[in-house]
């Protein structure tokens, strides 16, 4: 292993993750922030596309359900996006303020590096995830009890594969004043074009190049593990796209902040 002791792997993976967890505590408007959104997709869109959209009995559920049960499961993938794109700020600032350069001149591998920083960032999404779902509950939005342990692996897949995919995307932005316009191209239209806030059946009946389009998109593979789990089933398609898209993410992610290669390179190799 390089030559480093299991103890020091886990000195460094620490000390990225604790230096997350600080971040996170101290930027407590971000914790609010990510609970706003959903929270107001919740309770105010919900209540009025709840008599407009009417669903038909959709797997994972057994029989009808309400607008904003079916949309609750699109809204936590929804915090794990943010939280991706948030994750991909903070990298970018990193870069600017000179941290990058001492977390990638470590000896640790890279791989482990990008790796330690991923996971401490979904471990945050998870945390306002089930914040969220908390205050679901008390809105009456109760999968069964068991679902809210069922999920945890998919939330952690999830937020792995969207995270990488913010990773990636923060090798390619040199500053910060350009992460408005990426979160306006990718945020939002893979938002709006998924199943979070629609059934894939629906978009067919307006569109089946729309259908298509949101069939494609890696954040509906998410939303439906997300589903399927809440309610203790298996997507067996969106586990693999998301492990496929997480792998490729997290690949080029690598790839890109490799000092010899990539854009770290076109860009002069400052950090």
């Amino acid at each position: 292993m390089n030559g480093f002791s299991v103890r020091a792997w886990l000195i460094a993976f620490c000390g990225i993750t604790r230096r997350e967890a600080l971040r996170f505590i101290n930027q407590r408007g971000r914790f609010l922030a990510a609970l706003v959104r959903p929270l107001v997709w919740l309770f105010i869109f919900a209540a009025g596309f709840r008599a407009v959209l009417g669903l038909s009995i959709t797997a994972p559920y057994e029989t009808y359900v309400l607008y904003e049960v079916y949309v609750t499961p699109g809204l936590c993938a929804m915090i794990q996006l943010f939280n991706g794109m948030q994750s991909s700020l903070s990298m970018v600032y990193d870069r600017e303020t000179g941290a990058m350069r001492t977390l990638l001149v470590s000896p640790f591998p890279r791989w482990f590096l990008l790796g330690s920083k991923l996971v401490a960032g979904v471990v945050v999404s998870i945390i306002q995830v089930y914040a969220f779902l908390a205050i679901a509950w008390l809105w009456d939005i109760r999968p069964p009890l068991l679902g809210y342990v069922a999920v945890l692996p998919a939330l952690m897949l999830a937020g792995l594969m969207l995270g990488a995919m913010g990773l990636f995307l923060s090798s390619a932005i040199r500053q910060l004043e350009n992460f408005a316009g990426v979160m306006n191209f990718v945020i939002f239209p893979m938002f709006f074009a998924s199943s979070a806030l629609y059934p894939l059946w629906r978009m067919r009946e307006s569109s089946t190049l729309l259908h298509d389009i949101c069939a494609f998109n890696p954040f509906t593979h998410a939303v439906e593990l997300i589903r399927f789990a809440l309610y203790c089933q298996v997507n067996w398609l969106s586990l693999a796209v998301v492990l496929g898209c997480l792998v490729l993410f997290f690949g080029l992610a690598i790839f890109m902040y490799d000092p010899g290669k990539g854009r770290w390179r076109k860009q002069g190799g400052t950090a």
